[in-house]
């Protein structure tokens, strides 16, 4: 299916100055005042900020994001309204601002500027799908999905309490108003959620009864006379597939496995103020797959956006911003140059960046003469350029991601996980020795395919020895001086980190034998010729240093995310991934193969979401993806069709 690219928004004015969309043939806000608009329709019509008091968590859904006045005011007044918990905030824009755009128009405001400048900060590209920012140490997050409403709050999984139904006017954009949309957005609401919006069309109150809403008329702002708010009683849609749990009662978890994913969750869950054990059987975080000297930032395209795609650009992207805010962290984004393997891949390439019309600060074609002036060096043939791509040293981000969770975390370091046991008051683990570590409600594996030791059943999991090859100083100053950019094709090379290039990386499935090998640093040098022609001559492959550690992958490529399914309990007649019975409490962050620097932080946001109750930082159709129980589900289906 071809990707449906996103259209930005144009800045232009009505007469009077007030921002206009040419678009729609209407304005974003009312002429007297855009961010008291908000404070009387949206946040007093939702009677805000005495809900917010002692809510803990609460989440917000709001139908067309335009300038954020509405998400900068609401911010604002939680901020002021000094809950202490956390706020949620999800928008969905189809036709969203460039940021420079944005900026521009966000100046006038001058009461929220320090808010704004923010937002701008974090302003993602203008790429269609979920975009998830934090802020305020993560008490404020904001989730914008970037295209059509139609399509994407049906993929929402969310529990939201409050509702802005803002908008161009239903005249205007009659498909945000329609009375499927406001279904879809009702079966997204808790039981006595609220709404508030400007408009009193006529079939939007119908709509809106119709599914279940209570409404009231309130004067409007300004010149206009009325308003509505509207708080849902007996709602009448479809229970909704998907939900999400309640916030869990006690918020404490036993993590396995220190490396970039147990890190990733370690931090995430901190971030909800919860208490977590941490156990990993080496001497220090990072001493597996994830203790290479660099791992690499870019994303995966395809020409069809798939799923793939998809999940990848979104990890990506959060990798990238998650990355930003961590100040002592080792990383660069210098920019990742993908170049093609021959003239057929070059121009797949060439056709993939034409079909999806992402933006060029995400990712460009760069043709031979191009990507050889960016690189100083002759290459074969063009390639995808990333410039926001980089690189960055796993040993950094699992001692920084621990070093910021560190009031919640206990990490208990040469300590094996042996055995799993489930108890009436949670999980218990132990040692070799049968001796119990920790009782927890929550166990998470975080331990690449060691954790099939500890369960009943294996998940496939396969592993992958990689080996790279380190060049010391000597060996590569005809490189360093001029390598600025992480350069990738069948393999990669880094530039010097400390004086030395990484080069990498060996393949090689069911394999687990973790000797250097000469005949792999032979590889690795021929991977670096395709990258750079020329440069590995003369080079000792007895005097190169190098590391070799196993990753794991599942057959289909993608992560295990979520609750584990029981594989022993009776799943029922044609049970889908909704229904499929989960073992309580005992979850997964597995199989991020070579791709962990990218997919573990989106992964552990994603994790620790489902286990919140959070609005979920992905589409719906991206989280059962990578659901950990989709493999049980298929071979229940095949033994179904084999009967």
């Amino acid at each position: 299916m071809k990707p449906i690219p996103l259209v930005p928004a144009e800045p232009a004015a009505a007469g009077d100055g007030t921002p206009y969309s040419s678009i729609y043939d209407d304005v974003y806000h009312a002429t007297h005042g855009a961010a008291e608009q908000a404070r009387h329709v949206f946040i007093r019509g939702n009677d805000f900020p005495e809900r917010w008091i002692g809510s803990g968590s609460f989440s917000i859904l709001e139908t067309g994001f335009g300038l954020g006045l509405n998400f900068l005011a609401t911010w604002q007044a939680w901020r002021a309204s000094k809950s202490g918990g956390r706020l949620h905030f999800v928008s969905v824009e189809q036709h969203p601002f460039r940021r420079n755009d944005l900026a521009g128009l966000l100046a006038p405001h001058s009461e929220l500027n320090s808010l704004a400048a923010e937002l701008l900060a974090q302003w993602p590209p203008l790429t269609p799908g979920f975009h998830r920012l934090h802020f305020d140490d993560g008490s404020v997050t904001l989730t914008l999905l970037f295209g059509e409403a139609q399509t994407l709050l049906p993929q929402l999984v969310a529990n939201i309490d409050a509702v802005y139904l803002d908008g161009f006017s239903p005249a205007r954009n009659p498909e945000l108003w329609s009375a499927a949309l406001l279904r879809t957005i009702t079966r997204l609401c808790k039981p006595r959620a609220t709404l508030a919006t400007w408009s009193v069309a006529g079939e939007v109150r119908r709509a809106m009864e119709q599914v279940g809403w209570r409404l009231e008329r309130r004067p409007g702002f300004a010149a206009k006379r009325e308003m509505l708010i509207g708080c849902l009683e007996n709602a009448v849609s479809p229970t909704p597939t998907f939900r999400l749990p309640r916030p869990p009662l006690e918020r404490r978890a036993i993590v396995i496995g220190a490396g970039l994913a147990g890190t990733a969750v370690c931090e995430r869950l901190a971030s909800r103020g919860w208490q977590v054990e941490l156990f990993e059987r080496h001497a220090a975080p990072a001493q597996e797959a994830s203790g290479n000297p660099a791992g690499i930032l870019l994303p995966h395209l395809a020409k069809d956006d798939a799923l793939a795609a998809r999940f990848s650009r979104a990890c990506y992207l959060y990798a990238l911003h998650r990355f930003a805010g961590l100040p002592t962290l080792r990383w660069s984004p210098c920019g990742v140059l993908q170049i093609a393997r021959d003239p057929a891949h070059e121009a797949l390439q060439r056709e993939t960046v034409r079909q999806l019309e992402l933006p060029e600060e995400f990712v460009c074609f760069l043709e031979q003469e191009a990507a050889s002036s960016l690189v100083g060096h002759s290459m074969a043939h063009g390639g995808w350029w990333f410039p926001g791509g980089g690189w960055a040293s796993p040993g950094s981000v699992c001692t920084t991601l621990l070093m910021a969770a560190r009031r919640f975390v206990h990490a208990q370091f040469n300590t094996e996980v042996a055995a799993l046991r489930e108890t009436t008051d949670g999980w218990q683990v132990f040692d070799a020795q049968q001796r119990v570590l920790a009782t927890a409600p929550h166990v998470i594996l975080a331990n690449a395919d060691s954790a099939n030791r500890l369960l009943p059943r294996s998940l496939p999991l396969t592993p992958i020895r990689g080996q790279i090859s380190c060049l010391p100083k000597d060996q590569a100053a005809h490189i360093e001086a001029s390598l600025h950019h992480v350069l990738c094709r069948a393999g990669y090379v880094t530039p010097a980190q400390a004086g030395v290039i990484s080069v990498g990386a060996s393949f090689d499935r069911d394999d687990t034998d973790l000797c250097m090998r000469l005949a792999d640093h032979d590889g690795n040098m021929q991977r670096l010729d395709e990258l750079l022609p020329g440069t590995a001559q003369g080079i000792d492959l007895a005097r190169l240093g190098g590391r070799v550690g196993l990753r794991s992958a599942a057959p289909d490529r993608l992560p295990l995310i979520g609750t584990l399914a029981d594989t022993a309990a009776d799943a029922g007649r044609e049970p889908t991934l909704n229904t499929l019975p989960r073992m309580a409490g005992l979850h997964a962050l597995l199989g991020l193969s070579a791709r962990g620097m990218v997919w573990a932080p989106l992964a552990a946001e994603l994790l620790v979401s489902q286990l919140e109750g959070d609005p979920l930082p992905i589409e719906r159709d991206l989280a059962r993806a990578v659901d950990p129980a989709r493999f049980h589900l298929r071979a229940l289906r095949r033994g179904a069709e084999a009967l």
